[in-house]
């Protein structure tokens, strides 16, 4: 049986890649819904759990690293693994940009240096025919935005997964592997004090790519409260199929 949170109730464990990508709005709107976050920062040497089934839900963020820069994030052989136990058990597992790209090369897809450039910015995603009878993506408007900040992109998803949404620059913005893993390109959870935090992180990345780090940080400050309008819906409804896991766990 998955030990409960402290309070009690459904434990979800996170796993953060860098100090400046934290789980941000996502986690507070996880947390309103009754969620106890487990954060693990393996990258400062935080131990991951063998077993996906140690926790209730799976949420994987963002990085600046590639999904198989191993020599250089030793730890990510280790999250790949919990991804694709996680997929396999059925445990409800959300991965945000390098989590999402993570859990596609976990099982089986591919993830390449995106051949139309980086996406950055406040920017349209469209849900595809598929997300209309999704347990989490249904609750999406057909035209919505999301912050997007990467330079990879999924380039194959895995067999048998379902996607989501598209843009125009990249068509896997969004995926379903199994009943109960999703995956999105884009960030939901992101916050502008996280984006300003990354502008001075990526600042010349960001110059190189025709973008001022200033700029970019007004578009999305400008935009955050709709956005959160439209991605709470979503991580709600993943919470709560978090809750249902718990309860069944404890029958």
């Amino acid at each position: 049986m998955t030990p409960a949170g402290p309070s009690g109730g459904p434990r979800v464990l996170v796993v953060q890649h860098e100090p400046s990508t934290g789980p941000g709005r996502f986690g507070d709107w996880l947390t309103a819904a009754g969620m106890e976050l487990d954060v693990r920062h393996p990258y400062a040497g935080d131990a991951l759990p063998g077993s996906a089934a140690e926790a209730d839900g799976l949420l994987v963020l963002g990085g600046a690293m590639g999904p198989t820069e191993d020599e250089r994030c030793p730890w990510l052989p280790a999250t790949r693994e919990l991804l694709a136990r996680a997929v396999a058990a059925e445990v409800p597992t959300f991965g945000i940009c390098l989590g999402a790209e993570l859990m596609a090369v976990a099982c089986g897809g591919e993830v390449r240096r995106g051949v139309a450039g980086p996406e950055l910015g406040v920017l349209p995603v469209e849900p595809g025919p598929e997300a209309a009878a999704d347990q989490v993506f249904a609750v999406l408007p057909a035209s919505t935005r999301v912050v997007q900040w990467h330079w990879e992109e999924i380039s194959r998803l895995p067999a048998g997964a379902v996607p989501l949404a598209s843009s125009p620059a990249y068509p896997n913005q969004a995926f379903r592997l199994g009943p109960a893993a999703w995956g999105v390109q884009g960030h939901p959870e992101v916050t502008s004090e996280i984006a300003a935090a990354w502008a001075r992180e990526d600042s010349p990345l960001l110059v190189a790519a025709g973008r001022r780090p200033d700029e970019l940080v007004t578009e999305i400050r400008d935009a955050e409260a709709g956005l959160g309008a439209v991605w709470r819906p979503v991580v709600d409804a993943f919470a709560r199929l978090v809750h249902a896991s718990y309860a069944a766990r404890r029958r």
